[in-house]
């Protein structure tokens, strides 16, 4: 019950920040990506196929924004399905327990015009934790139909042990450090 009320906070806070946000992602146009060491000699890359996000503020100002980020951990697709299945059991993201991966900004550092370290609280699973993504800004565009865009690149590495996600906690077969790259589009909602 009390997991179930959590998640329903989770939620609550989430449309709260969806609704005060003008740019939301673009789904269409952002992917959510991952890539691990495999028996130490390889990769294997992944994605999430289903999140939602926002910017509170605006790019104009990048030092005031406030960013939100929520990815359904049900969603990861390596292009394996076994892989995929054993992914979204209770050996990795324990999907049932744990449908979604949030991420909410406490502050942005410019580091300089394109560039910016963007500090927030990541949660996986059961834990949350204090992280920096690499942030580049490419800039803001009128889009085909005429809302505003503005597009990133977040970059940043972690340790899945830190989380929770403990299958193979010697790292032979699977890397305990974890690249997360996200190319992100949002755009601006009409009439904000």
């Amino acid at each position: 019950m009390k997991r179930k009320t959590l998640l329903l906070i989770a939620f609550f806070v989430g449309l709260g920040l969806m609704a005060q946000s003008p740019y939301k992602v673009d789904p269409a146009h952002t992917s959510v990506n991952f890539k691990v060491k495999h028996m130490g000699i390889t990769f294997v890359s992944g994605k999430f196929e289903k999140f939602d996000g926002g910017i509170i503020g605006s790019p104009d100002k990048m030092e005031e924004v406030r960013v939100f980020f929520n990815v359904e951990t049900a969603s990861v697709n390596t292009s394996v399905p076994m892989r995929d299945d054993h992914l979204r059991s209770a050996d990795f993201f324990d999907v049932e327990k744990y449908p979604a991966m949030t991420f909410e900004s406490t502050r942005m550092e410019k580091v300089d015009d394109k560039n910016y370290k963007l500090h927030g609280k990541l949660q996986i699973k059961d834990v949350t934790k204090d992280v920096i993504f690499d942030v580049v800004y490419g800039g803001t565009v009128k889009g085909q139909d005429g809302a505003e865009t503005a597009g990133f690149i977040a970059k940043n590495k972690i340790n899945r042990l830190d989380y929770h996600v403990a299958y193979d906690p010697d790292g032979l077969g699977i890397g305990k450090e974890v690249a997360i790259t996200l190319y992100l589009e949002f755009k601006r909602a009409t009439g904000m």
